[in-house]
């Protein structure tokens, strides 16, 4: 894409793949989710590059042409969080202005939790912040209420889902991932998961090109799924290693946006937890909550002008 600059970098103990666009003194960090790539902040990278920034978006570890380590206990939130840490260091300032969707905002609210001295603001896409909870692990709770079907249990035993997706090809998982606006919680049956059917193509949503499509197609039959799947592994070991961070808070200024179809939004208990005083209490700084109607979940794509003017109307406050 038009000026934007590729390179790897050196970062706990991984060789990282690096976007970026922009020559402004201040950084905008994108950190995309599963299954994405750098790519899925194409928009924004440009949006926010023109509006003055240095806008960066890697591939996260696990992902496109960065480094997947093969064991799911590479993938803690220590780990990954490290990785942006020291990519943030690489960059050659103290702070960034940070921007998750999905699975990168996990990351994104561990970032804020554990150093909040290098996050200036913060734009959560879709997840909201999730507090640990001081007795229950996350996948039996998960199991106990929404079934073994739930997407992140049947995440969980290596090679099944990767099985699956070999089996009904990437393409045709990622199309139907892409373009899919079935209210949560998520689940997929043992019998075709994804509902793939043999006789119909889904028709691409107007925000998404088939060209876009190829390419992260390629990019997944070239990598695999299996790192990015390995970050739903780590799932419980990270509850076992943040007991001390048990009732902390997130102190840093943030904005949280999602649309009114998201898949999480609409899994039972996160729009209470979201609206009746939960997510404010353990997020004090929470200064914006936008729910954008008619939206699914891969918010960024599929309202890029308006995410982009939000993140850089937002930020331009602190």
């Amino acid at each position: 894409m038009d000026g934007i600059e590729h390179r790897m970098v050196n970062i706990n103990g991984i060789t990282m793949h690096v976007a970026e666009k922009g020559k402004g003194p201040d950084v905008v960090l994108f950190l995309h989710g599963f299954p994405e790539l750098w790519y899925t902040w194409r928009h924004q990278i440009a949006a926010l590059a023109a509006a003055g920034y240095r806008a960066v978006a890697p591939d996260l570890r696990g992902y496109g042409d960065s480094d997947a380590p093969i064991s799911a206990a590479a993938y803690t939130c220590h780990h990954t969080a490290g990785d942006i840490i020291s990519l943030i260091d690489s960059l050659g300032v103290d702070k960034v202005y940070l921007v998750a969707h999905d699975w990168g905002a996990f990351i994104g609210w561990y970032v804020c939790l554990f150093r909040p001295d290098k996050v200036k603001a913060y734009v959560s896409l879709t997840v909201p912040f999730r507090p640990r909870h001081p007795k229950l692990k996350p996948v039996e709770t998960m199991r106990a209420l929404f079934g073994e079907e739930y997407y992140i249990c049947r995440f969980q035993n290596p090679g099944e889902i990767e099985a699956e997706i070999a089996k009904y090809g990437t393409a045709k998982v990622l199309r139907k991932i892409l373009s899919d606006r079935k209210p949560g919680p998520p689940c997929l049956p043992k019998d075709n998961p994804f509902g793939i059917s043999t006789t119909t193509t889904i028709k691409l949503p107007s925000w998404l090109s088939e060209d876009d499509l190829k390419y992260y197609t390629s990019t997944f039959d070239r990598k695999g799924f299996t790192g990015g799947l390995n970050h739903y592994r780590a799932l419980d070991l990270n509850w076992e290693l943040t007991a001390t961070w048990t009732g902390a808070q997130v102190k840093v200024p943030v904005m949280f946006i999602v649309g009114d179809r998201d898949m999480t939004y609409t899994t039972p208990g996160v729009k209470e937890y979201v609206h009746n005083g939960g997510f404010k209490k353990d997020v004090p700084l929470l200064e914006e909550t936008v729910v954008m109607e008619g939206v699914g979940h891969f918010i960024n794509q599929e309202r890029a002008e308006e995410i982009s003017s939000l993140i850089h109307d937002f930020i331009r406050r602190f």
